[in-house]
């Protein structure tokens, strides 16, 4: 059985999961975040994994759109649904604005563009007075979407949170199996040979910039409305980062590897020091319990042994040997 065949029994598994884990004693809020982070690794995996444009800047679309959406619904009163479209709406003017500008570079210098335009970002939110500074947008109410379903309970938050992160993934995956998808493709493969066909792929480029920033800044729109606040480690460049390396680690170019690079890091992030303790406990080293105080040095750990290791990404590597398994036993 090839990889095409599996990939539906795996997400279906998956939300299966997913719709049991409250049930199962997993802490709503907790998967909720890990739902943010994966659909943001999703949003920018569509960028350098399906286009092959690398933005150090993406973290502008999450924390920017955080800010927009806390501040629609805190300030002006707009329901959820309304404060999670105006930062989406947010997160894609920034990224066109940020594409406009970038986008005709190739390279380390489209990246350092992203890099530039992201710190200017994160420089403005520190000084402006919307934002908080440095003690970030507090008590974002939730509020009832559509003035009916009180989103005060997190377990009803969960499985709107839900729907909205599995809506934005079936977009991703329209998006690359569309015709439009394909050209992306295409541009990261062989850019002359697409500009040789006939297409414009400036504008290709700029449109999937655009739409990765508007799926970022749904993932910072929806986080702020679960955690109930927005802060500049949202907007700052180790956000950016940390999703490079959330794609990077699950499988650059492939639908799944962002979900399973996120749940790898921002597993790490929350339940590394316990993991330490337990280490601690068995081996009666207490050496392990200071674990989580150097979650940035296992972190980077793990990301050398992938590039060393397996430099496809975990499900990269999965993908890539069912075919050779199934082969052998035909």
């Amino acid at each position: 059985m090839n990889s095409q065949k599996l990939a539906p029994i795996g997400y279906g598994l998956l939300l299966a999961a997913l719709l049991a884990a409250p049930f199962l004693g997993a802490y709503p809020v907790f998967v909720m975040k890990l739902m943010c982070f994966a659909l943001f690794a999703s949003a920018f995996n569509l960028l350098l994994g399906y286009t092959g444009l690398l933005s150090f800047g993406h973290a502008a679309f999450l924390g920017g759109a955080a800010y927009v959406a806390g501040h629609a619904i805190k300030v002006w009163g707009l329901t959820p649904e309304l404060g999670l479209l105006a930062g989406t709406a947010g997160g894609a003017l920034l990224g066109l604005l940020f594409g406009w500008l970038a986008i005709r570079r190739q390279g380390i210098y489209f990246s350092m563009i992203t890099l530039a335009l992201a710190q200017m970002l994160f420089f403005a939110c520190l000084q402006a007075p919307f934002t908080g500074g440095e003690d970030g947008l507090q008590g974002v109410p939730r509020g009832k979407l559509f003035g009916l379903i009180d989103l005060s309970s997190d377990l009803t938050m969960y499985y709107v949170a839900l729907v909205v992160v599995v809506l934005a993934f079936l977009l991703i995956v329209r998006t690359i199996h569309s015709p439009f998808g394909q050209v992306l493709k295409s541009i990261k493969e062989n850019e002359p040979r697409a500009i040789s066909l006939g297409y414009d792929t400036h504008r290709f480029k700029l449109l999937a910039f655009v739409i990765s920033a508007a799926l970022a800044g749904l993932a910072g729109s929806l986080k702020t409305l679960v955690l109930g606040f927005a802060t500049l480690s949202d907007v700052h460049w180790t956000a950016s980062g940390q999703v490079i390396l959330m794609t990077l680690v699950g499988g650059l170019g492939t639908l799944s590897g962002p979900l399973v690079g996120s749940a790898v890091v921002v597993l790490l992030e929350n339940k590394i020091g316990e993991f330490g303790h337990l280490v601690a406990s068995i081996t009666g080293v207490d050496w392990f319990n200071t674990l989580g105080e150097s979650v940035t040095m296992v972190t980077g750990l793990i990301f050398v042994v992938c590039v060393l290791a397996f430099r496809r990404g975990i499900m990269g590597e999965i993908i890539a040997r069912l075919p050779r398994r199934a082969g052998r036993k035909t």
